[in-house]
């Protein structure tokens, strides 16, 4: 109820801003001049026979028609009492004509038919009569309308249908005629005349006299001043009505909200919102529709397939909000079959947003339909759309409007990366970008210069049908781009590069821009060495080992440099990478990865014991003994003297214990009992020690004692079973407040 009265007030304020339109002053038209007998023109036959079936197109044309025939047949209808349709159709043919402020000739020809309809029964007809009055000026209609209200004989709902005319109006002198027909003797005309003025706020005044004190007033006032008070009551009215209808519609929202989210599968919900798809109310059109759109973007959900047929009708809906969200929809829904449906409200959009996201809509659905199918099986209908889809993307791309141009390019990029477009037709839109973006080059503006760079960058990729034309047409403009202040500009100039000749990218770049202002495009760089890299490019990559996010990136390219070259290179950084006195800052963990891959190169036996040696060391730092126990046991079979293996000794003993590798543990300890006795100063037992003293957490240290326990020694080595008894005593008593625990 909220929502129509709010529409009513709009209504009322509409027509009476608007002043009816001034008819030309001709003679009417005798009704003898059409006698019933002529004969008709055919076409003129074909809008009467139209009409009397209700069509307002006909009532329209006939209208502003230059026969006089058809203002006959005009008239004609409105007294036809039995013809309700045809006369409703004639009333509406008028109200068009006054929105539109086109001027109906000898308009007074119209003045007693129309109010004539008054005299109908059917409510139906009175609405439409009351507003076509309004077209006339109050003055020309005056004296028809008092012949109503003074006349005994006419019914009291003729009188009550006129006073809902005058209610129409926002004239002073139509006022003033409601206050006096307070005073009419008709009961019923009197209460509606008193409706009427409360509905427009004007005071009725308690009797005869008071109301015509009223009257003074009003007309003391004069009609500007008049039309200002109402127009400022009104004014108040709807921002209440406005207030009013957004609670209700939030509270109508909030129902639906609580039921849709009570629903849990796709399939449900889609059901759920197929109805409200196509509800008569636009804001819950528009409330199903941002559903339907946040159903489609979520993580994991589907969007069901029933809603597309619906979605794609709302395309052409009468509220503009509703056409826009439902673009933006069919654009994440480029599967569907809609090219034609957008195609087609694309050319009859008004509105340019609209217009923009329809475009941006086909250009997804227009590609999707050509991808899906094997290009011998594209229907001639889908060739003429794509054509006339890049005829539409070529307007946009013109346009001086940054993100039409942007949309335009896009729809061109999607449309000429597929395959079955004639070489002239493929070089006609790519010498269009080259054009666009050669316009843009001195605008101070750099982000459509980089956006259409993007998009020419994207057609010299592997995926693009017509890379090989767009290379020799955009290479050197990418290359001038790398110049350009904007880093989107410089950054899409070495993606357009890459694409083209990674090896010449790479080639080009490497010599000034691995220190560029921008760290996309440095990174863009680093990815380049990675793929492509040589010999020559691991000084610039060493250099940003350390630098934040570039370090890793820039170390798993050398790193992929140096698996691809021989030992010469390796030598000449081994030193500058894992020396002392080494200015790069590598971590432990990429030393090891570096030393790996010079351990695993050909010709470096020169240098494997270093290698090993830097390896056993690194592997042993990081808590790598696993590791460090192989490389360490290695060198100390390979040492030549009793003290180079002792030198290692404790470590690799360390290792073993520490990396569980109690295999060799058992073989090393056999190996130093052979040599002697083990008292509690040697080194061998305080490694020992210092092991069970602090054993690694997660690791259980009575599998070591086992393995010592087993370890087979000469009869004579009471150090070492004294030992042996002091290790089992000790781990005995750590075991001791844990059965206390669990007792």
């Amino acid at each position: 109820m909220g929502s129509m009265r709010l529409y009513l007030v709009i209504f009322i304020l509409a027509i009476g801003c608007h002043p009816a339109g001034i008819a030309q002053e001709k003679p009417s038209i005798p009704a003898q001049s059409t006698p019933a007998s002529a004969e008709l023109d055919p076409q003129l036959k074909v809008n009467k026979d139209a009409l009397l079936n209700g069509s307002i197109d006909a009532a329209t044309v006939m209208l502003f028609h230059d026969d006089p025939k058809a203002r006959e047949i005009l008239l004609d209808a409105l007294r036809q009492k039995e013809n309700s349709p045809a006369r409703m159709a004639v009333c509406k043919a008028l109200i068009k004509a006054r929105v539109s402020k086109q001027v109906v000739k000898n308009d007074q020809d119209f003045i007693e038919p129309v109010l004539g309809v008054f005299d109908t029964k059917n409510d139906a007809e009175v609405q439409p009569a009351a507003e076509a009055t309004l077209i006339f000026e109050y003055d020309k209609i005056t004296e028809s309308l008092d012949k109503i209200f003074n006349d005994p004989n006419k019914p009291v709902k003729t009188k009550i249908n006129a006073i809902y005319a005058l209610k129409l109006r926002l004239d002073m002198m139509a006022t003033i005629r409601l206050i006096e027909l307070v005073d009419a003797p008709e009961k019923q005309v009197s209460e509606e005349a008193q409706n009427a003025l409360h509905s427009l706020g004007i005071q009725v005044g308690e009797n005869s006299e008071t109301r015509k004190q009223n009257i003074a007033e009003i007309q003391r006032q004069g009609p500007v001043a008049f039309l200002r008070s109402q127009l400022v009551r009104q004014d108040a009215q709807i921002r209440s009505m406005r207030i009013e209808l957004d609670l209700w519609q939030k509270r109508y929202k909030s129902e639906l909200d609580k039921s849709y989210e009570s629903i849990i599968d796709d399939t449900a919900r889609g059901e759920f919102l197929a109805t409200y798809l196509v509800d008569t109310e636009t804001v819950v059109r528009l409330w199903a529709l941002d559903k339907a759109y946040k159903l489609r973007v979520a993580p994991g959900s589907k969007l069901p397939e029933k809603l597309g047929p619906i979605v794609i009708k709302l395309i052409s809906d009468n509220d503009r909000d509703v056409r826009l969200i439902t673009a933006e929809l069919l654009a994440l829904m480029p599967k569907l079959n809609s090219s034609s449906h957008l195609l087609a409200q694309l050319e009859a959009e008004k509105d340019d947003q609209v217009k923009t996201k329809l475009l941006v809509a086909l250009g997804g659905a227009c590609s999707n339909a050509i991808l899906s199918n094997p290009q011998a099986t594209i229907s001639p209908e889908m060739k003429e759309i794509r054509g006339q889809t890049l005829e539409w993307a070529a307007k946009f791309l013109d346009k001086d409007n940054p993100e039409k141009a942007k949309n335009g390019a896009v729809v061109i990029k999607k449309l000429l990366k597929q395959d079955g477009l004639e070489s002239k037709e493929v070089n006609l839109y790519l010498g269009m970008l080259a054009d666009k973006y050669n316009k843009q080059k001195d605008n101070s503006d750099s982000t459509l210069r980089g956006e259409l760079l993007s998009e020419m960058a994207s057609l010299c990729a592997q995926d693009s049908a017509c890379r090989v034309n767009a290379a020799k047409l955009f290479e050197n403009l990418f290359i001038e781009a790398l110049r350009d202040e904007a880093n989107f500009v410089r950054e899409a100039a070495v993606d357009g590069l890459t694409y083209i000749d990674r090896t010449k990218a790479l080639k080009i770049l490497r010599n000034d821009f691995i220190n560029d202002p921008s760290i996309t495009l440095r990174g863009k760089i680093i990815a380049l060495a990675d793929a492509e890299g040589g010999k020559e490019d691991l000084i610039w990559l060493a250099d940003k080992i350390g630098l934040n996010s570039e370090s890793e990136p820039a170390w798993q390219a050398m790193l992929k440099i140096f698996k691809n070259s021989n030992f010469g290179v390796l030598k000449e950084w081994m030193g500058k990478l894992t020396g002392q006195s080494s200015k790069y800052q590598l971590s432990d963990e990429q030393k090891i990865d570096f030393l790996e891959i010079a351990k695993d190169a050909k010709g470096n036996s020169e240098d494997m014991p270093e290698i090993r040696q830097k390896l056993a060391g690194l592997y042993y730092k990081v808590g790598k003994y696993e590791q460090a126990a192989d490389y360490l046991s290695i060198l100390y079979e390979m040492a030549q003297t009793p003290e180079g293996k002792k030198a290692i000794l404790p470590n690799l003993l360390d290792a073993c214990l520490k990396g569980s590798k109690l295999e060799l543990t058992s073989e090393l300890m056999k190996s130093c009992l052979e040599e002697g006795d083990l008292d509690p100063n040697s080194i061998v037992v305080q490694t020992i020690n210092n092991y069970f003293s602090a054993p690694p957490t997660g690791v259980d240290p009575n599998k070591v004692l086992k393995v010592l326990i087993a370890v087979k020694s000469p009869p004579d080595r009471p150090q070492w079973n004294q030992q042996i008894k002091s290790w089992t005593d000790l781990l005995g008593k750590a075991k001791e407040p844990e059965k206390t625990n669990s007792t």
